[in-house]
């Protein structure tokens, strides 16, 4: 029997799996409810199969409310900062991506938050079907190949100069 599927979002600081929370969300696309409804309805699901500790529900359901928005594009890139995406199972060529992609915001002295997605799922929501493939921001910089260096200091350069 294969293992669930887990998705890592961000828990304060924190990156945790959470089992079920992408059944959730796609159970949630046609629902026509409120934001609020939404994200109680997301944290019960994710709650029955994963253990949150009492003090951590606010915390938890911040951040479900912040991958709600994310899934259904419900916030604008502008001012969010950088996000970097590597999609792609944990392959040789995925992981030189994502350490290169760390090497330029450290020489760049750049904050971003950088997330692995290796779930196919959420990989083929993106329109990808080659990975390793690079996110910045939400748009799709490459995929099926590793683009040069140099490309992607410019990239960030440029998404760096919109979110500031």
């Amino acid at each position: 029997m294969d293992s669930p599927l887990q998705k890592t979002i961000r828990i304060g600081n924190t990156s945790v799996g959470l089992i079920g929370l992408n059944v959730a969300l796609a159970q949630l696309s046609d629902k026509n409810i409120s934001e609020d409804e939404a994200v109680d309805f997301l944290y019960e699901q994710v709650y029955r199969k994963n253990y949150i500790p009492e003090q951590a529900v606010k915390p938890y359901k911040e951040a479900l409310r912040k991958e709600y928005r994310r899934y259904h594009n419900l916030d604008s890139p502008e001012g969010q900062g950088l996000t970097i995406r590597v999609l792609g199972r944990p392959c040789v060529t995925c992981n030189k991506l994502k350490t290169m992609v760390i090497d330029i915001l450290q020489e760049k002295k750049a904050a971003a938050d950088i997330e692995d997605v290796q779930d196919l799922d959420e990989i083929w929501r993106y329109g990808v079907t080659k990975t390793p493939a690079l996110i910045i921001n939400g748009k799709v910089k490459s995929a099926g190949i590793q683009p040069p260096r140099v490309q992607i200091e410019q990239w960030i350069d440029e998404a760096i100069e919109k979110a500031g």
